[in-house]
């Protein structure tokens, strides 16, 4: 893609600080650090979200977070866990339409990073929750 910012990363238009990379992947330190080593997977193909990959694709990008996890845990002994994120769409915090993977170590609990969940369950029953599950099984696809 012309205009697609990660394309240029990956094309070497644009510096980046690469951690790893192979023929399907690229892994860069991103610039913004939340936290020291917040590392970006992206793949190299362009595809603009988790909507857009096949199965292959998925298979093959997904199979390089665990090497890339332990490296990043094996960096600093003070890692205490890691956030693993992948954002789809702008209503999900996506801010570049070349799909992307974060991975966020952290240290601890004010380490700079903090995600939040609502509490709906009162809203849902046992049916309603059926009822989703069943409507989401109808649309699955091999």
């Amino acid at each position: 893609m012309d205009n697609c910012i990660f394309c240029k990363i990956i094309a070497g238009e644009i510096p980046s600080t690469v951690i790893y990379e192979d023929e399907v992947v690229k892994a860069f330190l991103d610039i913004s650090q939340v936290t020291p080593g917040h590392t970006l997977v992206i793949p190299k193909k362009h595809v603009k979200d988790i909507f857009e990959y096949d199965t292959q694709l998925a298979a093959d990008v997904f199979a390089r977070i665990p090497k890339i996890a332990k490296a990043l845990k094996k960096f600093a002994p003070d890692v205490a866990g890691l956030n693993i994120i992948n954002n789809n769409g702008a209503v999900a915090y996506q801010s570049v339409f070349h799909s992307h993977i974060h991975l966020v170590p952290r240290y601890g609990k004010e380490d700079g990073f903090a995600m939040t969940f609502a509490d709906n369950s009162a809203d849902y029953t046992p049916e309603k929750l059926a009822n989703i599950a069943q409507s989401i099984k109808n649309n699955l696809e091999d």
